[in-house]
């Protein structure tokens, strides 16, 4: 790995890089004690991808153990991917489905809660950069969507996520620099993105760190939010306008 490869990284980690060992170490289990990542090591390897009840029961019983907490009744899927696991903490009743990777990697970052009740859907992605992602109680992330936080990411409480969204907290480029893309931090901008809880957003949807969703809104598949979007709205297109104004009190 080269140099500009590990000044762009190596923020994220505790300690640095040492060696091939202390790189992967460093990236998957952070400054988790040796023998907690040696358990941890354990534990994924032989339960991470066994099928069926038994797999199942396994990872509900043995996988708490590796964070830093979680709440009764917990269901992992099969090869789900957690990296520094003692800063994910998840509520009573969570699903976790197959294929999610729950990533807090960061040096200053306090990592991921998942509140009670929430789903995680098969091969959605929770990506920590330092930053921090809250999921309220309730939330429904549907599959194959990505959720990455530089700063703070905070979804509220109830709200539905549509498969292939993409919402991103910080990590704009500098376009201005001569330092080439890849070789950036990508936090040029670093703002928090925070989503009011009982929304709803279809399919294909981005939101960007400039975008502020309030209470209670509906956006349509495949919009880009850029800005602000007020609560008890619906907005559509690329980028995301308010075409409708719902009524007060969630729509009563």
């Amino acid at each position: 790995m080269g140099n500009e490869h590990q000044h762009k990284f190596g923020g994220f980690f505790p300690g640095g890089f040492s060696g091939g060992a202390g790189k992967y170490r460093a990236f998957t289990w952070g400054d988790m004690p040796l023998h907690r990542a040696l358990w941890a090591e354990l534990i994924t390897m032989f339960f991470g991808s066994l099928p069926g009840a038994l797999g199942l029961f396994l990872r509900r019983r043995l996988y708490p153990t590796l964070l830093g907490s979680c709440g009764g009744g917990v269901i992992f899927g099969r090869s789900v991917t957690l990296r520094h696991p003692h800063k994910i903490h998840i509520g009573a009743r969570v699903v976790v489905d197959d294929n999610v990777v729950l990533d807090a990697k960061g040096k200053t970052n306090r990592g991921i809660v998942v509140g009670e009740g929430a789903f995680i859907g098969r091969n959605t992605i929770l990506s920590c950069k330092n930053g921090d992602i809250v999921i309220g109680d309730g939330v429904n992330v549907s599959t194959n969507c990505q959720l990455t936080s530089v700063l703070r990411l905070e979804i509220g409480a109830c709200t539905v996520i549509g498969s292939y969204c993409y919402f991103v907290s910080g990590g704009q480029y500098d376009y201005t620099s001569p330092v080439p893309f890849s070789k950036q931090e990508g936090s040029f901008e670093m703002r928090e993105l925070v989503i009011g809880p009982n929304c709803w957003f279809g399919a294909h949807v981005t939101v960007t760190d400039k975008a502020r969703i309030g209470e209670h809104c509906v956006i349509g598949a495949g919009a880009v939010v850029l800005g602000e979007i007020p609560p008890d709205s619906v907005a559509v297109g690329a980028p995301a306008r308010v075409v409708r104004t719902l009524g007060g009190e969630n729509g009563r």
